[in-house]
């Protein structure tokens, strides 16, 4: 089986499931070493077992990226444990509803603290790393949703939009030192997205949403992850989308 990542090191973030776990498990079928992050340690000390049974090396960090220290502490985990760190994959990530009537502005910033923020950090500790080995690869898992915004996604859409015009602020700011960084959109991706969805109605839709069929699996955005990574280092895909064949506007 070909190995296109042999000899990197990734961190991956939101990795207890969904696209986070999927990507971890396609990045280490690549022959990368994978570092993880996300709050619920048993679920990644279960993906650590996975990956080691097949040959893999890899290494749980639980953390919550909303806390500053938390995600500089995965960055440094991973260089210390692992040598070096090449790849981050921001994938932590939650989706609420959030209308402006009689809106709970907690939830707003609950939001933003982890779609945005959490970004922020394991970048900012991630970037001098690479920086100074003179390669990386970065790539944020926003939404589709980050385009278009609803009557009930005020929130969620408005902390994608900020992940997708940080990100390639990113991409132009350190494209000519040799770190490239990309934006990956998912449209309706079968994942627990929905799940813990304060609003019960809102919950429901996108637990329906995500579980229709033809709804993109995990593990074709974590496909699509590798993609992005074999690609030569003198081509930067600056920004994908993927979306499910048979609904076209998801």
């Amino acid at each position: 089986m070909s190995k296109p990542l042999e000899g990197k090191v990734a961190l991956v973030t939101g990795a207890s499931s969904g696209i986070g776990e999927a990507a971890a498990l396609c990045l280490a079928e690549a022959g990368a070493k994978v570092a993880m992050s996300a709050r619920r340690a048993e679920r990644l000390a279960g993906l650590v077992a996975r990956i080691e049974a097949e040959g893999g090396t890899a290494l749980a960090i639980p953390g919550d990226m909303t806390v500053e220290d938390d995600a500089r502490r995965a960055v440094a985990e991973t260089v210390e444990r692992l040598g070096r760190i090449d790849i981050l994959i921001n994938s932590a990530g939650i989706m609420e509803a959030g209308g402006i009537e009689n809106c709970d502005t907690a939830i707003y910033r609950r939001v933003i603290d982890i779609n945005l923020m959490g970004t922020v950090y394991t970048c900012a500790a991630a970037v001098p790393h690479m920086l100074e080995q003179g390669e990386g690869d970065i790539i944020t898992i926003s939404s589709l949703a980050g385009r278009k915004g609803g009557p009930m996604t005020s929130a969620y859409s408005a902390s994608k939009h900020a992940v997708n015009f940080m990100t390639d602020g990113m991409r132009q700011e350190l494209g000519g030192r040799n770190v490239r960084v990309t934006t990956l959109m998912p449209g309706a991706t079968e994942t627990e997205v929905g799940d813990n969805i304060s609003d019960p109605n809102w919950r429901a839709a996108i637990q329906a949403h995500v579980a229709k069929e033809g709804a993109v699996k995990p593990r074709d955005i974590g496909e699509a992850i590798v993609f992005i990574l074999a690609m030569p280092r003198r081509t930067n895909i600056s920004e994908i989308s993927i979306r499910p064949t048979i609904d076209t506007s998801a």
